[in-house]
């Protein structure tokens, strides 16, 4: 976890050596938040929590996707999460802070007072992306008078089986791509969700973008990765041409970039298994494969 820390006064930049990460001083609040807010997993102010509020107040967006933010006063009493305590760790976070300075650790959110599992916090450890965290609340709720609530972790995309249902989706999905030079962005995004859709699976369950090496700076599959913020997988045709397994064969694309096939070798590459084979677009083809469960826990 990548954690950033500013501290309003000499006595609160002191907590560095027990916090076990630099403490920033003498910045402008304003400015290093912006920077931070956008970079960190976490942020940690030591000081007033109305600065705090204030500094982060114009950044936060979305539960799913802001860093967890915390305070601790400058003697070393308390530390307060404030933003993310489930998904984004804040609460977790403030209870390591709190066993190496020997603050209090003060959690605020129904669950943890009442001793309750959150299920917004279980999904992250377990690395599930959460689609319409607007039922975290429904399902909090429940839990807290005791009623049922429906919880679907799949990669499938299906109708709710229940009432109110909160969908957590595995990223256990690799989908592996080849394209022409200079493929429009547009089109290439375009080709790319239809080809999940027509798969019936959601975007939130692709792990990574794999293809072949001479890809990696295609400006359209960095563009789509970097607004589905997901990784690129980019193997050498030597690396492609190992991967075991029975794929569609084609001289013109060995002839042109080494391999035989690039989309579902690719897919393939980290040991996931084929779920759709090749399938052809204008100027781009796709493959969809599945990680085997080792496979995923040494990803």
């Amino acid at each position: 976890m990548r954690i950033a820390a500013i501290a309003f006064t000499e006595r609160g930049q002191a907590w560095e050596e027990k916090l076990g990460f630099p403490v920033t001083r003498g910045e402008a609040v304003r400015g290093w938040t912006e920077q931070n807010f956008a970079m960190a997993d976490a942020l940690l102010f030591i000081g007033a929590a109305g600065i705090a509020v204030r500094a982060v107040a114009p950044h936060v967006k979305d539960k799913t996707t802001d860093p967890a933010v915390l305070v601790m006063d400058e003697a070393g009493r308390y530390v307060v999460p404030i933003l993310s305590g489930h998904i984004g760790g804040a609460n977790a976070l403030a209870e390591a802070i709190a066993a190496r300075t020997g603050a209090q650790a003060v959690l605020t959110t129904a669950t943890d007072v009442r001793g309750l599992p959150a299920i917004d916090t279980w999904a992250a450890r377990q690395g599930h992306a959460i689609e319409n965290p607007e039922a975290i609340r429904a399902f909090a709720a429940a839990q807290l008078s005791g009623e049922r609530v429906g919880v679907a972790v799949t990669e499938d995309v299906v109708p709710p089986p229940f009432p109110v249902t909160l969908y957590l989706r595995p990223r256990t999905l690799i989908l592996g791509t080849g394209c022409r030079r200079g493929i429009d962005a547009a089109a290439y995004e375009a080709a790319a969700l239809d080809f999940l859709r027509y798969c019936g699976v959601s975007l939130l369950s692709v792990r990574a973008l794999a293809t072949i090496e001479r890809k990696k700076e295609e400006r359209a599959l960095l563009l789509f990765c970097k607004k589905y913020r997901l990784p690129l997988l980019a193997y050498t045709a030597e690396a492609l041409s190992a991967v075991p397994g029975r794929f569609t064969a084609s001289a013109f694309v060995r002839e042109t970039v080494g391999v035989d096939n690039v989309c579902e070798r690719a897919a393939a590459a980290e040991g996931a298994a084929l779920l759709q084979g090749k399938t052809a677009y204008d100027g781009c083809t796709f493959a969809l494969a599945k990680l085997r469960e080792e496979t995923e826990r040494g990803c």
